[in-house]
């Protein structure tokens, strides 16, 4: 197709809940694209690339399908791409650029990732998957003791617009919020209400519970290892509903498999999805989703209303709101 045909081809990739109709209105563009939804996850690039090369438009969402120079490379119809969030990492920008092709995204909220911390939180603390499991096989009525989070001390690794969500809510459970980051303040963790720690070693040590919440990048790679778990209370309990890109996942492995630490709640993997035999699987003491922070509703809501947007423009040949180019 050339950018003079008047209908273009759209694929919505990896739409694992089948809900991408339903969150946004794309009637307007019917007379204008052909549209493709896919459901599940493709993990074979040869066969990726047979159901895309045809696609003009393309609408990813964050950390299901890379973008890489591999990719892009063979997809010599695609013009646009449209990821969910303000960024995706997943995207070789560079390269797409090159082959001219426009990239965007939308934007987010970022309570569903506040509000999905403090669900692995409280899951955690109160051992809710196993006395649910329990429950429902009749095994013993209460076999834990739950940890009681007024006066404990939460510790954030980033205090950013979602740290900042998550310290409020935990200064209502009445706990101790001290925060670290390189670049954090005394004026920023005083316009919280929340302690500064002296360093990440003096966090680490003196929390019950370390949640991240870190923007990924070269700085911040395997910012946890071996060494901050060693540093860590035998009964911490440890959250990442930020990026796998964060921690040391044989390090994390360790912790929990040795009793390092008293369990994790992980939302985010460094393979996705995690495959059926995978170590992690078999932990009792972890508590894992499988990338859900950014799965709400109102998330999805921005999300493909506004893919629907750009599309539009681009159609109009208009500039592109968030454009990543």
């Amino acid at each position: 197709m050339t950018d003079h045909c008047l209908v273009y081809n759209c694929t919505v990739l990896d739409d694992y809940q089948n809900v991408s109709r339903e969150y946004a209105d794309w009637s307007v563009l019917s007379e204008k694209l052909n549209l493709q939804v896919i459901n599940h996850y493709i993990d074979n690039q040869k066969a990726l690339v047979e159901q895309l090369r045809n696609s003009e438009i393309i609408v990813i969402m964050r950390e299901r399908t890379p973008f890489t120079k591999a990719l892009l490379e063979q997809l010599p119809n695609l013009k646009l791409l449209v990821t969910s969030g303000p960024r995706n990492s997943a995207i070789d920008v560079t390269t797409a650029t090159e082959l001219g092709i426009k990239v965007c995204g939308t934007c987010a909220f970022k309570q569903p990732p506040t509000e999905l911390t403090w669900a692995l939180i409280l899951g955690l603390s109160r051992h809710l998957v196993s006395e649910n499991k329990q429950f429902r096989e009749s095994g013993p009525w209460q076999s834990s003791v739950g940890l009681t989070l007024s006066g404990k001390t939460l510790g954030l690794l980033g205090l950013g617009q979602i740290g900042e969500r998550v310290a409020k809510i935990a200064q209502a459970f009445g706990m101790n919020v001290l925060a670290w980051s390189e670049n954090l303040s005394d004026e920023r963790a005083r316009e919280v209400g929340v302690a500064r720690a002296t360093s990440k070693a003096d966090l680490l040590k003196r929390s019950d519970i370390i949640s991240l919440h870190l923007i990924p990048g070269i700085r911040n790679a395997g910012i946890i290892g071996a060494a901050e778990f060693a540093l860590m209370k035998p009964t911490a309990l440890f959250i990442n509903t930020s990026r796998a890109k964060l921690v040391d996942q044989e390090a994390m492995y360790q912790a929990l498999v040795n009793k390092q630490i008293s369990g994790a709640g992980i939302d985010v993997f460094d393979i996705e999805p995690l495959p059926l035999d995978h170590k992690f699987r078999a932990l009792d003491n972890l508590l894992a989703t499988p990338h859900l922070g950014y799965v709400a509703d109102i998330n999805y809501q921005a999300y493909f209303s506004g893919a629907v947007a750009n599309i539009q423009i681009f159609i109009d040949k208009k500039e592109l709101k968030n454009n990543l180019n």
